[in-house]
């Protein structure tokens, strides 16, 4: 199979399965202890049912929105994710570009491969970037400048990782960051060919945001498991989120938020959007899923906050209940992972104008031509 058979989230994986050594694969697909919650992230939306309208002269629709001051084209964007160049040589580049050529907005994380001055340049759409909360406070204030240097329009602060999760698909595997040659990891290498000759002979992986200030990572092989848990400041709390927002000066965002009265306090120091997320499934399991928590969050603060449904969305239909809940947009990470270790670049833009086909096609099959015709009205739970 190749990329012209990927219609959908299911075939992108499958295609990544194939051409990923085990370890990085599963670094992607994994989540936290037994993924319940991982699994409850996409079958949230199950339970709800859209009721379509008809004769809505759908012959044209809008689906842009605009979202934290920022003018998207399509009602999802990329979520920031960590260690690209693992996944493919391409890495950032390819993610930006896609996410340039469809109008949306890129996220980029601290543990990014590629530098933001260089993503500046070759990604002139909107972008966020998403900051970790370093014990190295001189970490934090480079991180901070360096953003703001280079235009990124949003500044996202993680909170849901203030200790790593428990995944254990990544203790199974030996995966760390840079790869530890380990004899299992060797033969996975071995077996991917491909992918081992780009890893081997392109640029050196790094994470250019952390050289000088820290190894773990870079120089010294860590899991993103214990990263977290030794490198982040498990000290930080609502004055230091409301200390960044200040010093940021902008459009800043609460990434990780589940509670109605966290997204109250978000808006309370001064946040314009919040991304109601549990960072994939991949740290506390057993915690509920964005989808089961955004009807009660966009009824708390929905019209004084951007909110963001991130985790689980597969399809256009997953988009459009959100949107109905009371969500700005959608952001998600997987969505985009599996189709950039498949092909690339070409890969994420298939990813990305497979979900755009969907929209466009779900909101003529709703009877709507703009996305504000979308409310609870038009869902029933089971």
């Amino acid at each position: 199979m190749g990329l012209n058979a990927c219609h959908n989230f299911r075939d992108f994986r499958d295609l990544a399965k194939r051409r990923l050594p085990g370890p990085i694969f599963h670094y992607i697909d994994g989540a936290a202890d037994d993924e319940i919650t991982y699994r409850r992230n996409t079958t949230a939306f199950d339970d709800v049912d859209l009721v379509p309208n008809v004769l809505g002269g759908v012959a044209e629709v809008d689906m842009s929105v605009e979202l934290m001051g920022q003018n998207l084209d399509m009602p999802i964007y990329c979520a920031p994710t960590a260690l690209q160049r693992l996944f493919h040589h391409e890495g950032e580049r390819a993610v930006g570009k896609a996410a340039t050529k469809y109008g949306t907005m890129f996220g980029v994380s601290s543990l990014a491969t590629v530098t933001v001055e260089e993503i500046e340049k070759l990604a002139p759409g909107p972008k966020m970037f998403q900051f970790y909360f370093h014990k190295d406070r001189g970490l934090n204030d480079a991180l901070l400048e360096r953003a703001r240097a280079a235009n990124f329009q949003v500044m996202a602060l993680t909170v849901d990782t203030i200790t790593g999760g428990n995944r254990e698909r990544d203790l199974r595997t030996g995966f760390t960051s840079p790869p530890k040659l380990t004899p299992g990891v060797l033969l996975s290498f071995a077996l991917h060919p491909m992918w081992t000759w780009n890893f081997l002979t392109k640029e050196k992986f790094d994470m250019p945001h952390l050289s000088g200030h820290i190894s773990a990572g870079t120089n010294l092989a860590v899991s993103v498991g214990e990263y977290f848990s030794t490198m982040l400041d498990q000290n930080m709390n609502w004055k230091d989120a409301e200390e960044l927002c200040r010093k940021w000066d902008g459009q800043f965002a609460l990434k990780g938020i589940m509670s109605p009265d966290d997204a109250k306090r978000a808006v309370d120091i001064g946040c314009t959007g919040i991304m109601v997320s549990n960072h994939g499934g991949r740290q506390l399991d057993g915690a509920r899923a964005p989808f089961d928590q955004l009807a009660e969050i966009c009824d708390a603060v929905g019209d004084r906050i951007d909110v963001i449904c991130e985790g689980g969305i597969r399809r256009g239909t997953h988009v459009l209940k959100a949107l109905s809940v009371g969500a700005k947009a959608c952001s998600g990470g997987r969505l985009y992972l599996y189709a950039l270790a498949a092909a690339g670049q070409a890969g994420v833009e298939r990813a990305l104008g497979n979900m755009r086909l969907e929209i466009e096609r779900d909101m003529k099959l709703m009877g709507i031509n703009g996305l504000d015709q979308l409310s609870q009205d038009n869902l029933r739970w089971r």
